[in-house]
Order: structure tokens, then C-alpha cells, then sequence
């Protein structure tokens, strides 16, 4: 029986509703910030929504990305990139053959918000104004694949889609991709932009998010006896997953350790 593969974290990468990246995230959590705030338009009256606050994100991409750049993405497949570049760099880059690098990008719900604006330039305008972009842009697939042109992987470019637990599955995928022998280094994880009058209306109506609009920092209590819903957000997390030989060898900085991964079947009622 040959020996298990060790696989290690070299690289973290983020944007989100408490910082643009990975320093800004974790000093705001420490100090006890909530992502949560009330919405700065006027989608709860325009639509008669029961909700006027979300966790969204707290660096706009137009701040930085090339506006060119991003007219080519979906939000989803902006956040992803950004967090990738950032676990990318901090990971030192590493060199290896395109051939045992993999990427893995999971989104939940994928390109919601360029599927509704075509369809309301197609209502409004028009076929012949859809933008060509629009199925690639829409697509789940969309983030991992454009961090996978970005980085040249040629292990494979994946995206696990499992709701909620999508960015874990990614990551979970990585782990396998490099102990099957098929990477040396996987780049993996989640990215959400669901931050839109349409789902948050649909899951509002499931009655699954919190209604504290008038307490929006306090509204998110998980396990609390006072609970009454969770609060949608939007961002992207990234992680650079690496053989612990691969990685020892160009003395790569380790964070973690990657011992196993878990999974167990669910079923809709």
C-alpha cells in the first residue's frame, strides 16, 4: 500500500464583507465587525422587499480591477479572481509545469446577476442586444475557469456545485486531485454574488433570512436561541493547496495541514 500524500495550505486569498483580502478580513473579524449593512439604494421599496440589508462586499472590484477586465466577468468570477491573485502572490508564485497545477472555483448559485440582466436587455432591447459574453459569463464554471486561463492550469479546472457547502467541496477536490497523483498544487475554493433583488426576494420568501432590519451588525446568530435566519453575503476565498514534498522542496511557508476531508449525503423535501 503506498504512502498517503501529506497536503499542505501555502496561499490564502480574499475579498469580503469585512476587507478586500486575507489581512483586512482577519483583523476586522478579531476586532468583533460585522459584514452586515443596510442596503445603500432603494431596492426594499422599489420591489416591496421584506429585507433591506446584506453582507456585501466591503472592496468594490472597480477598485481593483481594469473596468475592461471586468466587463467580461460576472461579479461571482471578479471576486474569485481577486482572491486567487491574492492566494496566488502569497503562495510565492510557484513554478511548475502547467501540466501539475488544478484549479477548483466553486460558486453556488454561479452567474445570477449577468442571467438577469440578459434577460432584461433581452425584454427591454432585444435579441440582437445580448451580449456574446453572456453564456460563458453566466455559467457556474465561469470563476475556476477564468483563474485557470489566468494561471495556465492544465491538471484540470473544476467546479464542484453543492449550495452552501460548495467552497468546502472545492477544497475537498483539491485535496483528492493532488493525493490521486493528478497535481502538485491545486487552486481552490468559493466565490458568491447572489447580492440582487431576485434571490434575496426568493430565499425571503423560503423564510431562511434573518428579518433584523432595524439591527443589521446583530442580525447573524447561528446557534443562538434567538435566531430568526441567516444573512445572505458575497465574496470569494481562496486557498493554494500543495503536496507537503512539492512545497518543502521551493520552502514554501506552510499555514496548515490538510488532513482529510468528509462528506455525507443530503435529500430535498
Amino acid at each position: 500500500m503506498s504512502k498517503q500524500i501529506d497536503v499542505v495550505v501555502t496561499g490564502l486569498g480574499a475579498t469580503t464583507p469585512l476587507g478586500g483580502d486575507v489581512q483586512s478580513t482577519w483583523a476586522a473579524a478579531l476586532a468583533g465587525e460585522s459584514g452586515a449593512r443596510t442596503f445603500d439604494n432603494d431596492w426594499a421599496e422599489k420591489y416591496e422587499m421584506p429585507i433591506n440589508f446584506a453582507a456585501t462586499i466591503k472592496v468594490k472590484p472597480e477598485e481593483v480591477m481594469p473596468r475592461p477586465e471586468m466587463k467580461r466577468m460576472d461579479p461571482s468570477a471578479q471576486y474569485a479572481m481577486i482572491a486567487a491573485r491574492e492566494a496566488w502572490a502569497d503562495a510565492g508564485t510557484p513554478e511548475l509545469a502547467p501540466e501539475r497545477l488544478g484549479v477548483v472555483v466553486s460558486s453556488g448559485i454561479g452567474g445570477i446577476w449577468t442571467t438577469l440582466d440578459a434577460w432584461d436587455t433581452l425584454r427591454e432591447k432585444g435579441a440582437r442586444r445580448v451580449l456574446p459574453m453572456t453564456v460563458p459569463m453566466l455559467m457556474p464554471n465561469s470563476p475556476t475557469a477564468y483563474v485557470e486561463l489566468e494561471l495556465g492550469a492544465r491538471a484540470g479546472a473544476h467546479a464542484l456545485v453543492s449550495a452552501c457547502a460548495s467552497g468546502a467541496e472545492a477544497i475537498g477536490y483539491g485535496l483528492e486531485m493532488i493525493r490521486s497523483g493528478r497535481a502538485d498544487v491545486v487552486v481552490c475554493g468559493g466565490t458568491e454574488a447572489t447580492i440582487h433583488p431576485m434571490p434575496i426576494s426568493a430565499f425571503a420568501a423560503s423564510r431562511t433570512l434573518s428579518l433584523r432590519n432595524d439591527d443589521p451588525q446583530g442580525a447573524s446568530r447561528p446557534y443562538d436561541v434567538g435566531r430568526d435566519g441567516f444573512v445572505i453575503g458575497e465574496g470569494a476565498g481562496i486557498v493554494v493547496l500543495e503536496s507537503a514534498e512539492h512545497a518543502a522542496a521551493r520552502g514554501a511557508r506552510v499555514y496548515a495541514r490538510l488532513a482529510a476531508r468528509g462528506s455525507a449525503p443530503t435529500a430535498t423535501t
